[in-house]
This record gives C-alpha cells, sequence and structure tokens, in this order.
C-alpha cells in the first residue's frame, strides 16, 4: 500500500511513460543477478537540500529497485558533488562512472552550464564525449533534464541549454528522464506545497521532491528492463550461462 506521497508521485500516469532502454542492465541482471548504477551529478544527486543522506533521490532508487527486484543485488552509487559543471563530471567519467563497472549510468547535468552560460556548442560536444565514453564501457546511459524552477526566468538562456541536452541525447541515441515536465505536472497539480518540493533557494529539491524523483526512475528503470529472469549468485561464486 503506498504511501499518499507516493501515490502524488505518479498523478501524471497517464502521460507517455518514461521506459529507457537498458539492454546491459538486462543482461547484467540475467547473467549475474546483480545490477549497479552509477548516479553522477551535481547537487542534485548529492541531495542538497535533503533532510538526510538516506532522502537523496539515489538512496530512494536503491531503495525501490531492491524492493522491486528481489532475488537481485542491487547498488547505487551516489556520485554527486556539488557545484560540477557537465565538464567536469566528464572528467570523472572513467574513474567514477566506468572503474564502478555499472550497468547503468544516470548523469544528472547542465543546470550549472546553464546558469553560467558556457556555450551551447561547447556543451554539445561535452555531452556526446561522455554519451561516447560509457557506450564504449557498455555502460547503458539515461540522461536527466533539468529541473522545472519557479524563477527560471533568472537564467535566460535556460530553455536553450535544456534543448541542447534533448537534441544530443536524440542524435546520440539515449533516453532522457523528463524531470522537468515531472516537476512542473507535481506543482501544478496542487497536491504538494510549493515548501514540500523545493527548498528556501528555489532551486534544491527537498524530500518529497527527491522522494518523487527516485520512485519515477525506479518505475522506468524496472520498465525499461522489463521481465528477466534473475539468477541469484552467491558470493564469490562465477556465474555460468
Amino acid at each position: 500500500m503506498p504511501a499518499p506521497a507516493d501515490a502524488r508521485c505518479r498523478i501524471d500516469a497517464a502521460k507517455p511513460a518514461f521506459q529507457p532502454s537498458l539492454p546491459a542492465a538486462r543482461k547484467a541482471l540475467q547473467e549475474t543477478g546483480r545490477l549497479t548504477v552509477v548516479a553522477l551529478g551535481s547537487s542534485a544527486t548529492a541531495g542538497s537540500g535533503a533532510s538526510a543522506e538516506d532522502k537523496s533521490y539515489p538512496a530512494v532508487l536503491q531503495a525501490e529497485l531492491r524492493r522491486r527486484l528481489p532475488g537481485a543485488e542491487v547498488k547505487v552509487v551516489n556520485k554527486g558533488v556539488g557545484g560540477q559543471s557537465a565538464y567536469d563530471m566528464l572528467l570523472r567519467m572513467q574513474v567514477d562512472v566506468i572503474d564502478e563497472k555499472p550497468a547503468i549510468v544516470i548523469w544528472q547535468t547542465v543546470i550549472n552550464d546553464a546558469i553560467r552560460d558556457i556555450g551551447e556548442e561547447k556543451l554539445a560536444k561535452i555531452l556526446s564525449k561522455g554519451i561516447g565514453k560509457a557506450r564504449a564501457a557498455g555502460v547503458d546511459m539515461i540522461l536527466m533534464d533539468l529541473p522545472w524552477l519557479p524563477r527560471e526566468g533568472r537564467y535566460p538562456h535556460y530553455d536553450e541549454y535544456r534543448a541542447v541536452l534533448t537534441k544530443t541525447a536524440q542524435e546520440q541515441g539515449v533516453s532522457v528522464f523528463p524531470r522537468y515536465a515531472l516537476m512542473k505536472g507535481w506543482s501544478n497539480s496542487r497536491q504538494f506545497t510549493p515548501e514540500e518540493l523545493l527548498g528556501m533557494d528555489g532551486l534544491h529539491l527537498v524530500d518529497a521532491g527527491y522522494r518523487c524523483l527516485g520512485l519515477r526512475l525506479a518505475d522506468g528503470i524496472v520498465s525499461g528492463i522489463g521481465n528477466v529472469r534473475i539468477e541469484t549468485v552467491a558470493p564469490g561464486v562465477k556465474p555460468t550461462n
């Protein structure tokens, strides 16, 4: 029985569902019974605004995936560093993502690039390089759309940077998690008070918002993986094909 807050997270369920293509994740579960996800990002991934570490979206996502994939060994690694740009994250893609040997990386980025207005062409190149690195390593990537902000007019080129992310993802064949549309829907639904979703800075989510983010990501990941027979593997035992 979902808690009331969880039900509110799915008020727009009738809209086209987020269902990413996750062949590496499906294969990992089938062959090893394990699923590792790396959450790469800035302050929204690190959990700025959350009341505790286990209230961040990666922590919620891990708990939800473990609940929904019984028998699987699930780990979500939080690699969020506040204030970082897309280029900062590209520089740590090898050590913080690929070296963790995940099946999925969720890349939450661009917000700081939009605020600093680094240049749209430059951003597109950075995103393409990051996607290429993940693809070469056999990692499924999910790009996270920018957040909906009540006062996004403070950033004159915000929509243009969102468009760069969307266009690059389309060109590279990468799934985009629709954070902007979801957050706007939650706010417009009047099911949440403004204080439940965003902190006093008008920029970072707080607990209820992060929980919704983790739940909806879990919805999409489980849907994208599809029905899979999970082989439970004892620690230290190499799975057989």
